[in-house]
């Protein structure tokens, strides 16, 4: 996943790699075990996600 990403198929197709590996890796978290670093990432990875979206939208 490190080419770069021009075309919208492809724009579509990481998008939905990266909604998967998130759904995957909240699948994963036992939430007693959870500490804030965890949600950090969690939300670090929707940012990316976002700023992913707002970058293919131009």
């Amino acid at each position: 996943m490190g080419n770069a990403v021009r075309d919208k198929d492809s724009q579509v197709k990481y998008l939905k790699e990266r909604l998967n590996m998130f759904a995957e890796v909240l699948d994963s978290i036992e939430p007693e075990h959870t500490d804030l670093e965890d949600i950090d990432r969690l939300i670090a990875m929707i940012d990316d996600l976002e700023l992913k979206c707002e970058q293919f939208k131009k």
